[in-house]
């Protein structure tokens, strides 16, 4: 996991250097794709080391598909409050959990 989270660091723009005139004409182009690179960042500070870096699973389950299978409401409700003892309640909460809901509702 330690290698997988230093790869992704050493791979994004803000690590690597990117320039910010790239950046910043992306983020005015793609207002979506900058929310769901931070819901990424948050997903990968908060919910990878269960639910793997790319949502392929581990001692959660796997997330790949799970829009396919809840909304987005759904999927925050399970933010929230946790799931079936194995999912704590309020691992990430506020705008960050609404966030990361709207971009894993997106997973389908």
């Amino acid at each position: 996991m330690v290698v997988g989270f230093t790869y992704w660091l050493s791979t994004t723009e803000e690590h690597a250097g990117g320039n910010e005139a790239g950046h910043s004409e992306q983020s005015e182009e793609g207002g979506e794709d900058s929310a769901g690179g931070e819901a990424e960042k948050i997903f990968s500070q908060n919910c990878a080391s269960c639910h793997g870096e790319n949502l392929g699973g581990g001692a959660g389950p796997a997330l790949e598909a799970v829009g396919g299978k809840y909304s987005k409401d759904e999927i925050l409700e399970i933010i929230k409050n946790g799931k079936g003892g194995g999912m704590p309640a309020g691992v990430i909460q506020g705008e960050d959990a609404e966030k990361v809901a709207t971009w894993l509702s997106e997973k389908k």
